[in-house]
C-alpha cells in the first residue's frame, strides 16, 4: 500500500473522462496538500478532439481515509494564473464534425476517424487539422471571440488587434503557458480579434474542481446541466436520466470559487479522487457567453475528510467579500439593534447564525435552483420551505453558470451547522459568530 504524502504534486491530465476505473495519484494525507499546474480548460480541449471531454483536467487525487459517503473539505489555499495571454468567444458546433455532442465525440469529416489525433498548420480557424488525412477537423468554432493578453502581475487584460493576435498565435503554448504533459491545442492559435482595445480586472477560480463522480463522465459534462447532453446519448458515455445521479457537480464554473474560499465536496469513489482544472481568469456571474479566458495556473489545495456527512453535492463558504449583501454576518451593532427590537417584542434572544452556500445543478436555472434548495433541506434537517425563507430574507438565489448552476446562498443557524459539523468552517471564514 502507498504511504500517503504530505503533499502530492499534480502535472499529469486526463483524455477528458472522469473514470472512477483508472488509477489516481497519491494518496494525499488527510489534512495534506495538493498542488498542481492545470492546464487551459474550455477552448483549447474543444479544438483538440483526441480529448473526450471536453476539459482537460488533472489526473485525480486520492485522499486518506475517504470513503464513500463522506466528504471532502477543500480550502483553496491559492490560484496563479501563469498565462500571458488567452483566448475565447461565443462557439458554434460544426455540423458533420461530430457524432451526437461535439464536447464528447469529435470524428473527422473527410476520413471519419473518431477523436482524431491532429496537427497544425499556420494559424487561424483551420489550422488544426486531422493527423489522418489533413482535414480541417474542429467541432467547433467561435463566432464572437478576442485574444487577451495580461500585465505582468497578472492585474489586468487588454483585448488585441489582428497584428498582435497573429503574433502570439504563431508562439500560443509560450503565451498559453501550456504545461509540458498537455496535448491541447492552444486556443490562442486561432488569433481571434472581433473585440479590441476592451480593458478587463482578472480574479482567478477555478470551473473545476472537486471529486470523482461514481460512474465514467466526460469531465466537462460533470453536472446537472451539461449531463443532460449524455442522457440516451449515441456514443460509448451515454447514460440513463437515472445514471445522472452519479455526478458530483465538480464542473461549477461558480466564480466563488477562488482563492480563501472553502468547498466541501461528495464522496462518491473510495479515495473521493480530487481533480481540477479549467481555471478562469475572470468571469461575469453567468459565464453567459458560454466561455472565458481559459488560462493555465498553479493551485494549491488543503484537504480535510469528513466522515459520514453524505452530501450529494457541493457546498461552499465563500470568502466573506463573495457573499451576497443579506447574507453577510451581522455585525455587533446591528445585533445589539435586533436584539433591542426584539425585546420591545418580548422576545428575549436572536438567532445566531452563519452564511452557507449549497451548489444545485439541473437541466435549466429552475431545476438547478430546486435541486439546491432539495440539497439544503437535506443538509440542515429543515423543510424546503423554510429553505425558501431564508434564502429570500438572508441571502439569495445566485446563477454560477447559465443553464444550469445555481448557489442557494443564506444565514443559518449555526446550531444546523454545528449537527452536520460544518460550523468548524464557518468559524474559519468568518470568524466568532453569534
Amino acid at each position: 500500500m502507498t504511504t500517503p504524502r504530505e503533499t502530492v504534486l499534480v502535472d499529469q491530465y486526463t483524455d477528458g473522462v472522469l473514470d472512477p476505473a483508472k488509477p489516481m495519484l497519491g494518496p494525499v494525507q488527510d489534512g495534506g496538500h495538493i498542488v498542481a499546474n492545470t492546464a487551459p480548460g474550455c477552448w483549447g480541449p474543444m479544438l483538440t478532439p483526441c480529448l473526450r471531454g471536453g476539459h482537460e483536467v488533472t489526473t485525480p487525487v486520492a485522499v486518506e481515509g475517504a470513503e464513500v459517503g463522506d466528504a471532502i473539505a477543500i480550502v483553496i489555499r491559492d490560484i496563479t494564473v501563469t498565462s500571458m495571454a488567452t483566448a475565447s468567444g461565443t462557439d458554434v458546433a460544426m455540423a458533420g464534425r461530430f457524432d451526437g455532442d461535439p464536447f464528447v465525440a469529435p470524428r473527422c469529416p473527410e476520413c471519419g476517424t473518431l477523436n482524431p489525433e491532429t496537427k497544425l498548420v499556420g494559424t487561424g480557424c483551420g489550422a488544426i487539422q486531422c493527423a489522418h488525412c489533413g482535414a480541417e477537423t474542429t467541432p467547433f468554432t467561435i463566432g464572437n471571440g478576442y485574444t487577451i493578453a495580461f500585465d505582468e502581475n497578472r492585474e489586468v487584460g487588454v483585448t488585441l488587434p489582428e497584428a498582435a493576435a497573429e503574433e502570439i498565435a504563431r508562439d500560443a503554448k509560450r503565451y498559453a503557458a501550456m504545461p509540458a504533459n498537455s496535448v491541447q491545442n492552444s486556443v490562442l492559435t486561432l488569433a481571434q480579434h472581433d473585440l479590441v482595445g476592451m480593458m478587463a480586472r482578472l480574479r482567478p477560480f477555478m470551473g473545476q474542481l472537486g471529486t470523482t463522480p461514481s460512474i465514467p463522465f466526460p469531465d466537462s459534462h460533470n453536472a446537472g446541466d451539461f449531463g443532460q447532453f449524455l442522457i440516451g446519448a449515441p456514443h460509448d458515455l451515454a447514460i440513463t436520466e437515472e445514471q445522472l445521479a452519479h455526478r458530483t457537480d465538480g464542473h461549477m464554473d461558480i466564480d466563488a470559487v477562488r482563492a480563501g474560499a472553502i468547498l466541501i465536496c461528495p464522496v462518491k469513489v473510495p479515495g473521493g479522487g480530487i481533480y481540477m482544472g479549467d481555471m478562469h481568469a475572470l468571469q461575469g456571474d453567468g459565464e453567459i457567453a458560454g466561455h472565458t479566458c481559459d488560462v493555465s495556473g498553479t493551485v494549491t489545495l488543503q484537504v480535510h475528510v469528513l466522515k459520514g456527512l453524505g452530501i450529494d453535492g457541493p457546498v461552499l463558504f465563500p470568502v466573506a467579500e463573495d457573499l451576497p449583501f443579506l447574507a453577510k454576518p451581522f455585525t455587533a451593532r446591528e445585533r445589539a439593534k435586533a436584539l433591542a427590537l426584539a425585546q420591545s417584542y418580548g422576545l428575549d434572544a436572536i438567532e445566531e447564525t452563519a452564511p452557507i452556500s449549497v451548489v444545485g445543478t439541473g437541466a435549466d436555472l429552475n431545476a438547478a435552483t430546486d435541486n439546491g434548495l432539495e440539497r439544503a433541506a437535506a443538509l440542515l434537517d429543515i423543510s424546503v420551505a423554510e429553505v425558501k425563507n431564508r434564502a429570500t430574507i438572508n441571502g439569495g438565489i445566485e446563477i454560477g453558470r447559465h443553464p444550469g448552476v445555481v448557489q442557494v446562498t443564506c444565514l443559518v443557524p449555526i446550531e444546523k451547522l454545528a449537527a452536520c459539523g460544518l460550523l468548524r468552517f464557518a468559524e474559519s471564514q468568518y470568524g466568532p459568530l453569534g
